[in-house]
């Protein structure tokens, strides 16, 4: 599986990645086929249909062609690519479409966005970034934020897009559980729908990361899922009870709640001081 380059150059109109292929085809709506191996799309999207709102979209054709994760990503990818020549000029406007979508709260994920907003304070580390449109919003709201993600194109494009919206942040190239960042190093720490892609061993050293990390406070965001969505490399499940649990095991003041999907705010003990 070769590393994914999403604003490398390539044909008007046509994308191909390992064993996707998207084409622009104008008149049409969105189509996905699995011919073999290969995962043949179509579509005629225009440059003002390519957002966030795309997701649920995809998600719909994923789950009838049965698209793994990675296909999932590939086929995203594709769709902007091939709807406007340009890679650049293509991405700022799927982030554009993306954050009018997302900041109004007309997006699926707008109300997980806004409450996270509304639990950070001061400066603030995302953990698994990916597009990075959270770390945007906060930037934009001129908070001093970081978005970290696994993926190093990710994160390119991330570092490239972000200044032609005319927003500064910084991007760091990691795991979540091996953060290279001093301890204390910001005053939240945020996870937002990252423990669902991870097993519970991992999920708990991301956790102890960002408690190492964070000055203040930890917010831990997931989907509350009868059972996993594979094709959002989903691996587990989460509900109230083991939100609990996992706030538990940190031995840090926590509290949880409910509002689309699970959450859970620790809020950092004072060290002790002694005399």
């Amino acid at each position: 599986m070769t590393e994914l380059d999403a604003l490398a150059p390539g044909p008007e109109g046509v994308w191909a990645h390992d064993n996707v292929v998207v084409r622009h085809l104008h008149g049409l709506g969105l189509d996905a086929v699995r011919e073999g191996s290969t995962v043949q799309v179509c579509h005629g999207l225009t440059s003002a249909e390519i957002g966030e709102s795309l997701v649920p979209i995809v998600t719909a054709q994923a789950r009838h062609v049965g698209l793994s994760q990675r296909e999932f990503e590939l086929v995203l990818v594709g769709i902007v690519r091939t709807t406007i020549a340009d890679p650049v000029d293509a991405w700022a406007t799927y982030y554009r479409n993306s954050l009018d979508e997302l900041l109004p709260g007309t997006a699926d994920f707008a109300p997980v966005h806004e409450r996270a907003e509304n639990l950070v304070v001061g400066s603030v580390l995302d953990m698994g970034s990916c597009f990075g449109f959270f770390p945007l919003r906060l930037a934009m709201r001129g908070r001093s934020v970081t978005a970290t993600d696994l993926s190093a194109g990710t994160m390119r494009l991330l570092a490239v897009v972000a200044p032609q919206l005319g927003i500064t942040l910084d991007t760091v190239v990691c795991d979540a559980a091996d953060v290279p960042v001093a301890d204390g190093s910001v005053d939240t720490v945020t996870a937002l729908h990252l423990l669902e892609h991870v097993d519970v061993e991992i999920g708990s050293r991301i956790v102890e990361e960002a408690l190492r990390i964070a000055r203040t406070r930890v917010v831990v965001a997931v989907p509350f899922e009868t059972e996993t969505t594979a094709c959002h490399g989903h691996v587990r499940t989460f509900d109230e009870s083991s939100l609990v649990e996992l706030g538990r095991s940190t031995g840090q003041p926590f509290r949880t709640s409910e509002h689309h999907g699970g959450w859970l705010v620790i809020d950092k003990a004072p060290a002790p001081q002694f005399a």
